[in-house]
């Protein structure tokens, strides 16, 4: 096989770094802690209901986090993740809303109708009203729920929003990107709002605070109010380390030695992020929550590579069903776990807190039908094996089907234009385009060329609609099987036919004019009536007509925009 030069950097040097030679099986660079023979035989009991801390980070790296070898620093989550549970089988998905979706109601994507992309800001779309959600499970187990940080499940009516799927509070932004200074959000030229709101409310008032300080205030808060003797779920959605790449500076100088200046700066913004979750354990502790509670720590999908990421040693980046897009970070730390201090390998998804973090609640899931997850705590806490032996990580019928696809290359059963992807056991299957496709080193150097990277990508990649990988004895994905054991890509495609039967009308509607912000004061939030029906779409205006109204207040938003930065930066350099 041929090997390509890099400009100023040989393959042979970067096996000298150890960039190809890390073993997966190994045990982390950071290593566990030996467990106590004491904590084993004197294993802590549930006398009532725990106390649930779930926190999510946005667009987080596989690779960026300390004890996978990074180098960026987090000692509070290496701390809390090396006493607790690391989960190294842990997958997610892909891109923000989906994640988020499944986390919420237990079911792959398919059930739920949200299978492509995300929610746009202007679309009437939101997590189906029909969905009975995790918190509305934990209110009826007597909890209080409460959110803080980034919600992404449409908001195109009241009933769509966080404090009418079961929180009872809610601090964070609707969309699913903003300014991490003054909220604002834009939705291609001109289409610009505030995006930061207090239950139903817009919190004008809390803009220039950097959001991952203000939301970890916020939690310490709402412990501060709350009695400890009363169960409580707070969800954390940070928007961090989602683009834009802003973060204090004095986070930034700590990174002042890296070349590459996306990675500086997203450096910078995992450390501060690090430091807002020490500050929430810090409160469970000073309030009297943290020895009946349980934290769970996930990131939502894999890191985006343009923007700072990496999920090396793992192939591909956000948006792909690689192992780079869909393998999460993970890990569970709480004394209430029985086998404390060591790494699962057990298979979790996403999907499987709902009813794991239910039936920790004493919740009732008898009348919940057609979850995907399942309850995953004996594998966590006692180590035992996990019930889940498979995952369907998505079929999108809408996605741009692949060229070289076919009906005749899927055995006359599945389309292989279309994308899709299934694991099975030890087995992962990957038909139409499943993405970017490249291995990307961490990006320590200024401008990292990465063409001998491309090379897959760019030859054979591109003639292939069917992938096979034994993931468990290969999780780097460099050996496609499926022309060796295509009795394996058959048994695959036909589970693929089983779940295809099973989903649900794609629901993915044109966006709406309605939906603009400077309907609603400047600022995103619902537009349609609740007369609308949960269908409703709205029209579209002609194409010529929202041109037209995007050149005239394009620059209005930008001046409005510039001016809140600009205040921000001047409160900022006073402080």
């Amino acid at each position: 096989m041929a090997v390509y030069a890099l400009t100023g950097f040989s393959l042979v040097s970067l096996l000298s770094f150890g960039y190809l030679s890390w073993d997966w099986m190994k045990p982390s660079l950071v290593a566990d802690v030996a467990m106590d023979p004491m904590e084993k035989s004197l294993p802590p009991t549930f006398t009532r209901p725990p106390h649930i801390i779930f926190i999510l980070t946005d667009d987080q790296g596989y690779h960026d986090i300390g004890y996978h070898g990074s180098d960026i620093q987090t000692p509070t989550l290496d701390k809390l993740a090396a006493e607790g549970v690391k989960l190294e089988n842990y997958y997610i998905q892909p891109i923000c809303t989906p994640s988020r979706s499944q986390l919420i109601t237990g079911r792959y994507q398919i059930h739920t109708g949200l299978q492509h992309s995300i929610i746009r800001p202007r679309q009437p779309n939101c997590l189906p009203l029909d969905q009975v959600t995790l918190p509305q499970k934990l209110q009826e187990a007597g909890y209080s729920t409460h959110m803080v940080g980034k919600w992404h499940l449409g908001f195109y009516k009241k009933e769509c929003l966080p404090t009418r799927r079961g929180f009872d509070t809610f601090l964070g932004s609707l969309t699913g990107n903003v300014d991490y200074y003054t909220y604002d959000n834009c939705d291609g030229p001109g289409v610009c709002g505030y995006d930061l709101h207090e239950g139903e409310d817009v919190a004008w008032d809390q803009s220039g605070k950097y959001s991952t300080f203000l939301y970890a205030q916020r939690v310490s808060k709402i412990l501060a109010s709350h009695s400890p003797k009363e169960p409580i779920f707070i969800y954390v959605a940070f928007q961090a380390v989602h683009t834009p790449l802003q973060s204090p500076k004095e986070y930034i100088y700590r990174y002042r030695s890296m070349g590459n200046v996306a990675r500086r700066k997203y450096a910078a913004m995992v450390t501060c992020m690090d430091e807002a979750v020490k500050n929430i354990t810090w409160a469970l502790k000073k309030y009297g929550y943290y020895d009946n509670s349980v934290i769970v720590f996930s990131t939502d999908n894999g890191g985006q590579t343009f923007s700072g990421g990496s999920n090396w040693p793992l192939r591909g980046r956000k948006g792909t069903y690689w192992e780079g897009g869909v393998r999460g970070i993970g890990f569970v730390h709480s004394p209430l776990i029985k086998r404390k201090r060591r790494t699962s390998w057990a298979l979790v998804h996403i999907t499987d807190w709902y009813p794991t973090l239910v039936s920790l609640a004493g919740g009732n899931l008898s009348n919940v039908q057609g979850l995907d997850g399942y309850d995953v705590w004996p594998a966590i806490s006692e180590g035992k094996e996990s019930p889940r032996t498979e995952i369907l990580h998505n079929i999108d019928p809408l996605y741009n089907h692949a060229k070289h696809g076919s009906l005749e290359d899927g055995f006359g059963i599945w389309n292989t234009a279309v994308q899709a992807s299934i694991r099975v056991g030890d087995w992962k299957l990957l038909t139409g385009d499943p993405g970017y496709s490249d291995w990307i080193p961490p990006q320590t150097l200024t401008n990292f060329p990465g063409s001998w990277w491309n090379l897959e990508r760019l030859t054979d990649g591109l003639r292939k609609s069917v992938w096979l990988f034994n993931i468990t004895a290969d999780p780097y994905e460099r050996y496609d099987l499926s022309e060796q054991r295509p009795d394996v890509v058959r048994t695959l495609l036909m589970r693929l036919v089983h779940y295809n039967r099973t989903a649900i009308p794609v629901r993915y509607p044109a966006e709406n004019p309605r939906a603009h912000p400077d309907f609603n004061g400047g600022a995103w939030g619902p537009w349609a009536s609740e007369e609308d029906g949960e269908e409703w779409e709205g029209g579209r205006e002609p194409l010529k007509n929202r041109n037209k109204k995007k050149k005239k207040k394009c620059k209005i938003c930008k001046l409005r925009s510039f001016f809140r930065k600009l205040n921000t930066r001047l409160m900022s350099n006073r402080i």
